[in-house]
C-alpha cells in the first residue's frame, strides 16, 4: 500500500479526503485478491475429468469466454474473449473448467501470446490429448488509452495441437463455429 499512496502523493492527490483515504489498501486488496490471484498455485484449477459414456466424438467447443487479465508492460487491462475446443476421446471434461483454466492464467500480469499457449498447454496435459485449439482475441487498453490512442483495433492470438494443427478442415470448422 506504501508504494501505491506514494504514487497518489506523486500525483498531487489529497490523501486526506474520504474518498482517497483508504484507495492504497483497495488497491492492494484487489490486485492480491481479485486481478492477480491467478499468481496463487493454490488457485490452479483442477481438471475433473468424466467418461465419455456417450462416446461423443465431435469436436467440443466452448466459445465467448471472458478473459480480463493485466497488460505486464503497462499494468492496464486486457479485456476480451476467448475459444477453447478439444476432441474427446475417452473422457470428456466440466465444461466450466475450460472457463476457470483461461480465468487463472489471464489472472496475472500477462501477455496475450504468452497466456494462450499456456491455456493450451494445460489442457493439452490434463485432457491427455494433444487435440486443442485456443484463439483468444482482445482488447489492450495500453493500445486504447496511450501511445497510438488505437480505440478500433484487437488482438487475436492462436495455437493449435494434434489434428486441429494437421487438419485444415477441423481449424476452419472450429473458426467457423466461433464465428470467425
Amino acid at each position: 500500500t506504501g508504494h501505491f499512496r506514494a504514487i497518489m502523493d506523486e500525483l498531487g492527490l489529497d490523501l486526506t479526503d474520504d474518498s482517497l483515504a483508504g484507495t492504497p489498501r483497495r488497491v492492494a486488496k484487489m490486485f492480491v485478491q481479485e486481478w492477480f490471484n491467478g499468481l496463487n498455485p493454490a488457485n490452479r484449477p483442477e481438471v475433473r475429468l468424466f467418461e465419455n459414456r456417450y462416446e461423443y466424438q465431435q469436436m467440443l467447443v466452448e466459445r465467448d469466454i471472458t478473459v480480463f487479465s493485466c497488460c505486464e508492460h503497462h499494468f492496464v487491462p486486457i479485456v476480451g474473449k476467448a475459444h477453447v475446443a478439444y476432441l474427446p476421446g475417452k473422457h470428456v471434461v466440466g465444461l466450466s473448467k475450460l472457463n476457470r483454466v483461461v480465468q487463472y492464467y489471464a489472472r496475472r500480469p500477462q501477455v496475450q501470446e504468452r497466456l494462450t499457449r499456456q491455456v493450451a498447454e494445460h489442457l493439452r496435459q490434463s485432457l491427455g490429448t494433444p487435440d486443442v485449439a485456443v484463439l483468444i482475441e482482445a482488447d489492450h487498453l495500453c493500445v486504447v488509452s496511450r501511445g497510438v490512442n488505437d480505440t478500433s483495433s484487437s488482438t487475436l492470438t492462436s495455437e493449435y495441437g494434434g489434428r486441429f494443427l494437421e487438419d485444415a478442415q477441423l481449424r476452419a470448422e472450429f473458426l467457423r463455429q466461433i464465428g470467425k
